[in-house]
């Protein structure tokens, strides 16, 4: 199944990676492979993740404190929002 991320997810995506390269060089590709390793538990298995709201599902990545916000649509998977989990968790409700 397709993956697309709405732009302000993929902002956030960035931001992060940024942040844990700039705190230790490498640091900011584990980020990325475990943010990998997430998206392709969602591709397996879309509909096993918590719910938020009527469309949006949450997956918790396992070594960083984030969540990949996503909807399941008929045709891809649309991530809405790479969070992190100590920011509110309504910030990204004008986004669906």
């Amino acid at each position: 199944m397709k993956v697309e991320f709405i732009e302000a997810a993929m902002r956030e995506y960035g931001e992060a990676f940024d942040y844990y390269e700039g705190k230790k060089p490498g640091l900011g590709k584990e980020f990325r492979d475990e943010t990998g390793n997430a998206l392709a538990r969602i591709i397996e298995f879309p509909l096993a993740w918590s719910k938020l709201s009527m469309r949006t599902r949450r997956c918790l990545t396992n070594r960083f404190p984030f969540g990949i916000l996503y909807q399941v649509r008929s045709d891809r998977i649309l991530i809405v929002g790479v969070m992190h989990m100590r920011r509110s968790p309504q910030h990204w409700l004008d986004r669906v």
